[in-house]
């Protein structure tokens, strides 16, 4: 208990000291914290004061916020307005010409404003109710005016008829008129004749006192048919207006060709020949078999050579499809009463390469459409409905996909099942011309086949190439489309299949024409690669513009230049992108492959390249140690770059590669190993294999001029000009010792 209480006695006196060593600092802190609780008081107060002055100009500010919301919607208000009047005025004043055109029965300028208003104004105008009821006029106000011009020509022909004998008399008139003058002014040429002869005989005969010749008078009666004055008679088109029959003749001119024209022409042959037909079965004698024949043979030829001639003007592939199945019907109901047909199944096999032209051109506006309206990004699937919508439009499988969970995204753009249902339909178009063509189903086959190349290989194809090559298409839009045509490549037998169902031919049939939509898919992911790559460069060389170097700095910075900094952070965003890009056709399309491989190790290179280019360009005179020191650390950085992998699928340190050229030559210069590099020249282990002598020797003597000018400055230490001479010497050593080495090699 003693001890413990010993014990408990040091503790105490330990304590006490303890206190008594910190008692004086925890009064002062006491002290400062009552100061400091003054203080805060004040801020506390200030802080209450700014903040109710900050929530009083706040109100200020709000409402001004929202009177400027609102000023900036009405005036988004406005200028919407102004846009659609400024698409729907001129379609109003088309309209309003019209109107004044058909009040003053100009019926020819009518039409031409009618398409004019059809093709261009109401298209831009939009969806508006004016605009469906115009729509809705205009074939009527064909009709009338087509009409018009053919009630105009009717009366014309009837008065023609009714003042025909007129005509006549008033052109038998002028027949005689003429006459008339031409034999008085041969009557006129023959007394002029005599005249000069009888003048030439009788020079020497006087004149009588009142100066006038004898012959004078008999000269005077000469009629003179130019001076005499006769009545005009007036001409055939003085005494008939011909203006119907031209403004018929133009209006039907500028109208198109409709299909119930063609049925009242086939209409009126096949009643003549039936009547004959009846006539040749019900009759003995009247007509006979060799004329009905060859009065076919004429009518047919004649209506061959008509439709070749009209249906070379149609531009509407519905219309001649229509066109056909007339004809189809026209040559059946022929052959029922037993007329050769077989030369009109002949034209409509021409026809066919003419309705594949016309649907080419259709087709090739439908992939321009959708090309340029396509957002070039993954399609979003929120719903197993939606995912099911697409999949009926185009036939894509992927088992890792439907793991996945929704919402999710598929790899390809809209553009991919658009352009497949656009193949499907383009398939199914041809189909229909093939009908009741009495071909066998190989021949439709391949007639469809033929035409679907053509489609891929030069209507697509050409699209593609358009996208592709079009101003400001991006490197996202590039690595789409990529991966877009990877699909529909993979969807090609899936194409072959189709054709071979609604032919029931089989692909694998001897002869048969295979698709060629593998090489276009193929040709246009190239094209996309190619500019990829193409793009990168130019990038890269607009970000080495903003170099700027300073060629005579003494002493290099810590931190690479800001311009290739940029640049850096750009390929690493532009790479991130290429994550999404598939490796062959058959891998899955997720897959990084050769193609994001190939395009960094492009980039990297041309990098490489620039940036040696830069050091060695002609305007450079001088290049100080300090600035290759800079210079390095930007080489550093890219070589970082390439080390970190921007892309997967190097092996090892491959990337580094690209920078081996310009790491090696600046090691070179930075280490002054030019011993090393002199004496191992030449050998597969020298460690600057990749140093061209011709390159070091460049760059060598630029680094000379500039430590001749640094030496020529500072003259103010002897010793530094000392060490300056000495390592200028030693430059000049190895000037002359590369100088023999490139010597040596070119010998």
């Amino acid at each position: 208990m003693d001890k413990l209480e010993g014990r408990i006695r040091n503790h105490d006196r330990e304590i006490e000291k303890m206190c008594n060593h910190h008692f004086q600092g925890f009064v002062d802190s006491i002290t400062e914290l009552l100061k400091v609780r003054g203080e805060a008081q004040k801020l506390k107060c200030q802080v209450t004061e700014t903040n109710q002055k900050l929530q009083n100009d706040g109100k200020e500010l709000l409402t001004s916020m929202d009177e400027l919301r609102q000023c900036r919607l009405q005036q988004r208000n406005i200028a919407t307005t102004t846009d659609k009047l400024t698409h729907c005025l001129p379609v109003l004043e088309m309209y309003s010409k019209l109107q004044e055109q058909m009040r003053a029965k100009r019926y020819y300028p009518a039409l031409r404003t009618l398409e004019q208003l059809e093709e261009s104004c109401l298209p831009q105008a939009g969806s508006y109710r004016f605009c469906t009821i115009m729509a809705e006029n205009i074939p009527r106000l064909r009709t009338h005016i087509r009409d018009v011009s053919m009630s105009d020509l009717k009366d014309f022909l009837e008065s023609i008829r009714k003042h025909s004998d007129k005509i006549g008399e008033t052109a038998m008139k002028q027949a005689q008129v003429q006459i008339a003058r031409d034999n008085a002014v041969t009557s006129q040429q023959r007394s002029a004749s005599g005249r000069r002869i009888r003048k030439e005989m009788c020079l020497g005969t006087k004149v009588d006192r009142n100066g006038s010749n004898p012959f004078s008078e008999k000269d005077s009666g000469i009629l003179d048919v130019e001076d005499e004055e006769e009545n005009e008679i007036p001409g055939a088109q003085d005494l008939v207006d011909f203006s119907p029959v031209y403004r018929c003749l133009h209006i039907y001119t500028v109208l198109h060709e409709t299909l119930e024209g063609y049925r009242h022409y086939f209409n009126q042959i096949v009643g003549f020949f039936v009547v004959e037909d009846h006539i040749l079965h019900t009759t003995q004698g009247l007509v006979n078999r060799a004329y009905v024949e060859e009065l076919w043979e004429l009518a047919l030829s004649k209506t061959i050579a008509a439709l070749r001639t009209h249906s070379s003007y149609c531009t509407d592939p519905d219309l001649i499809l229509d066109l056909k199945n007339l004809i189809v019907l026209f040559a059946d109901t022929l052959q029922g009463y037993g007329f050769p047909v077989n030369q009109l199944f002949d034209m409509l096999l021409e026809m066919r390469d003419q309705y594949g032209e016309i649907l080419l051109k259709k087709w090739n506006q439908s992939f321009r459409q959708i090309l340029d309206q396509d957002n070039y990004s993954p399609i979003p699937v929120a719903s197993p409905e939606e995912y099911q919508r697409i999949a009926c439009q185009f036939p894509f499988q992927d088992p890792e996909l439907d793991k996945i969970p929704f919402p999710k995204k598929l790899p390809f753009s809209e553009f991919v099942p658009k352009v497949y249902s656009q193949l499907k339909e383009f398939i199914y178009a041809c189909l229909k011309y093939s009908e009741d063509l009495h071909l066998s189903s190989t021949e439709i086959d391949d007639m469809i086949r033929k035409s679907t190349n053509l489609l891929l290989t030069r209507t697509l194809s050409h699209c593609l190439q358009y996208a592709i090559k079009k101003k400001n298409v991006g490197l996202a839009e590039l690595v789409q489309i990529i991966i877009n045509t990877t699909h529909l490549e993979q969807s090609c037998h899936y194409l072959e299949e189709f054709i071979s169902n609604i032919t029931n031919v089989p692909p694998d049939t001897i002869n048969a024409t295979k698709l060629y939509g593998t090489s276009t898919f193929k040709d246009a992911r190239h094209a996309a690669e190619e500019e990829i790559y193409t793009n990168l460069n130019q990038k890269i060389d607009q970000f080495l513009q903003l170099a700027d170097y300073d060629w005579t700095a003494a002493q290099g910075g810590a931190q690479a230049s800001d311009y290739l900094s940029d640049l850096i952070a750009f390929l690493c965003s532009t790479f991130a992108v290429f994550t999404h890009l598939p490796g062959n056709a058959i891998e899955h399309a997720t897959l990084p492959g050769k193609v994001a491989q190939t395009a960094c190790m492009s980039a990297c290179k041309h990098l490489s390249t620039s940036l040696l280019q830069l050091l060695l360009e002609a305007d450079v005179r001088q290049v100080s140690m300090g600035a290759l020191q800079q210079f390095n650390v930007d080489v550093k950085e890219c070589e970082r770059f390439a080390r970190a992998g921007p892309v997967p699928g190097f092996q090892g340190d491959t990337l580094l590669l690209a920078f081996i050229d310009l790491r090696q030559l600046l090691d070179l210069f930075t280490q002054w190993d030019w011993s090393t590099y002199l004496a191992d020249y030449g050998r597969p282990t020298c460690k600057y294999l990749r140093v061209n002598p011709h390159t070091a020797l460049a760059l060598l003597e630029k680094i000379s001029r500039s430590m001749k000018d640094t030496s020529r400055k500072n003259n103010m230490f002897a010793q530094f000009r000392k060490n300056e001479r000495d390592k200028q010497k030693l430059i000049d050593t190895v000037v002359k010792q590369l100088r023999n080495l490139i010597a040596t090699n070119q010998a």
